[in-house]
């Protein structure tokens, strides 16, 4: 099975999460007790995750709006193989397959044509030909 673009993307942000977790210790070059290096944390803490929600957002919505434009150029298909049962003129009793074209969602791509032409219409008087 081969990696796609986005799981590789993520295993690698991942990773760098996990190497930089080390770095957001709190530095005592100065006085813990002191509130300016306590607020200077909270604000920059506040304004990181302001400024990377917004980034996410951008991101995330205009590779949706790549999507949504690239869905109906979409020409990946593949067979699906269906068997099914059916009894000869001599009785015996044989599976026969049958192939189904599918779209990347599995939807039938071709409707299969039926196997036998629909029964002709009664007519709704007793008087029609027997």
């Amino acid at each position: 099975m081969k990696a796609g673009p986005h799981l590789q993307i993520g295993c690698v942000s991942v990773l760098l999460a996990l190497l930089s977790a080390g770095c957001t210790g709190p530095n005592y070059t100065t006085s813990a007790y002191q509130p300016g290096p306590t607020i200077g944390r909270g604000i920059g803490a506040g304004a990181g995750a302001i400024v990377g929600n917004a980034a996410g957002a951008v991101v995330g919505a205009g590779e949706g709006f790549v999507g949504g434009v690239a869905a109906p150029f979409n020409t990946r298909t593949h067979m699906v193989r269906r068997w099914r049962t059916e009894v000869t003129a001599d009785g015996r009793t044989i599976q026969v397959p049958e192939d189904i074209l599918v779209d990347a969602d599995g939807r039938p791509v071709n409707q299969p044509r039926p196997s036998q032409p629909p029964a002709a219409a009664q007519p709704t008087t007793n008087f029609g030909p027997k």
